[in-house]
């Protein structure tokens, strides 16, 4: 059962286990990642275009992502409050001007990249049967280079511990989304370890799209690519709606990407007091997703 998870988690560990203080490498790490990134979402595009009955799994695609979306979101919003009114966080008014557009275009340019595989893959007709290999060659790669950002992300042990309310809402972001993914697994009918897998994406879409599809083929794969990339977009929109009167549940439903992608919203609508408590919960999340979801698709 764990020897197929050991063999996906081990590039991650060994990754985590080494410290770079050269900031040019890491910059150079950080480049080739977004770009393994790109080609591993290429490559599921042209899975897809190698499925028989495309028609149909396409309608499977959008079925599983509503279905997990809004089990998983349900079951978040009715449990982040409660941590508002146990461990009250402090806001302040901000009035910057966020680079709204910029983030929405870099989503939209991964939706596009896996869109343009999908396009070539049905337009030249090539055979595909290669496709799976790479796509596990360079995951294992990106799972090293991953563990070497997470190691380096500047967070600490001590820093971690010691932050209640960060390690507070990511607590109740894994409880939440986990039975939102039994839920839904249950309505749609399909094995529950399944389920559980695709509720451990956190937001962050690459990871899951690329990891889901691995280990469950493409159509899980696309489901939770667009179910993840469906949060980050409604979180970028409720964050400054919903912040200065439930941060804990503002930062909370920016899961993984508390810490990066939406952290600018957070710090912008929030205040700098946000800032810590974001970035600890969206560091624990961003380290749990392989950690649980390659958990889940050995069982």
């Amino acid at each position: 059962m764990f020897s197929g998870m050991l063999y996906i988690f081990l590039p991650l560990i060994v990754g985590y286990l080494i410290p770079i203080s050269n900031g040019k490498l890491l910059e150079f790490i950080n480049k080739q990642t977004s770009r393994l990134v790109l080609v591993i979402l290429g490559l599921m595009g042209l899975s897809l275009a190698g499925l028989d009955n495309l028609g149909q799994n396409l309608h499977q695609i959008l079925l599983y992502t509503s279905t997990f979306f809004i089990a998983i979101s349900a079951c978040n919003l009715v449990a982040l409050p409660f941590i508002d009114k146990l461990l009250p966080i402090a806001t302040e008014l901000q009035h910057k001007k966020l680079p709204f557009k910029e983030m929405m275009m870099e989503s939209v340019r991964l939706i596009l990249v896996v869109a343009g595989g999908l396009i070539i893959g049905l337009m030249l007709g090539m055979d595909l049967s290669w496709v799976d290999t790479a796509s596990e060659g360079i995951l294992l790669l990106l799972l090293f280079l991953i563990g070497i950002q997470l190691r380096n992300s500047g967070m600490t042990l001590k820093q971690i511990l010691l932050n209640k309310n960060g390690m507070l809402i990511a607590a109740t972001i894994v409880v939440t989304s986990l039975l939102g993914g039994i839920i839904a697994a249950l309505i749609l009918d399909v094995p529950v370890k399944n389920g559980l897998a695709m509720a451990s994406g956190f937001g962050w879409y690459s990871l899951a799209g690329i990891l889901m599809g691995d280990g469950l083929g493409p159509v899980y794969g696309g489901a939770a690519f667009l179910n993840e990339l469906l949060r980050e977009l409604v979180a970028l929109t409720l964050i400054p709606l919903i912040i200065r009167r439930y941060p804990s549940t503002a930062i909370g439903y920016a899961g993984a990407t508390a810490m990066d992608f939406t952290l600018p919203v957070i710090q912008n609508s929030g205040g700098i007091r946000c800032v810590p408590i974001a970035i600890v919960s969206g560091f624990i999340l961003s380290l749990l997703v392989p950690v649980l979801m390659l958990f889940f698709l050995s069982l």
